[in-house]
């Protein structure tokens, strides 16, 4: 990957957050952190959806070649967000939580898939 197309990824990656944090905030969940990063890994969005905690994965494939956005949430990755996610919790207070995916195909809150439970 070159380092104009390595920019390009990231940049559009954090149009795609934005776009997702917007979109769920318009549902009526709230957002508490974006980004958190710890030694496991990387949650995008941390919201919270009344007294439940919602850690969320921003997907954005505008291309389905090689599988769709959610194809790109693999068990391997799964296991990351699970393991961050426990890391937050004992640092910040423990609390109901689901995990949730926001899929892309385009950058457009139009093209928006909210997975409530996705995994």
């Amino acid at each position: 990957m070159t380092e104009k197309s390595q920019a390009k990824h990231l940049t559009e990656g954090q149009a795609a957050e934005k776009i997702a944090a917007t979109f769920l905030q318009k549902s009526g969940l709230r957002l508490l952190e974006k980004n958190y990063r710890c030694v496991h890994g990387e949650i995008d969005l941390i919201m919270r959806d009344g007294k439940t905690l919602v850690f969320v994965e921003v997907r954005l494939r505008s291309n389905s070649k090689f599988g769709g956005a959610g194809m790109s949430i693999t068990p391997s990755k799964q296991q990351k967000l699970t393991r961050t996610a426990e890391l937050y919790l004992q640092t910040n207070g423990d609390s109901a939580c689901r995990f949730d995916a926001i899929l892309m195909h385009a950058l457009d809150i139009t093209a928006v898939e909210w997975i409530r439970d996705a995994f």
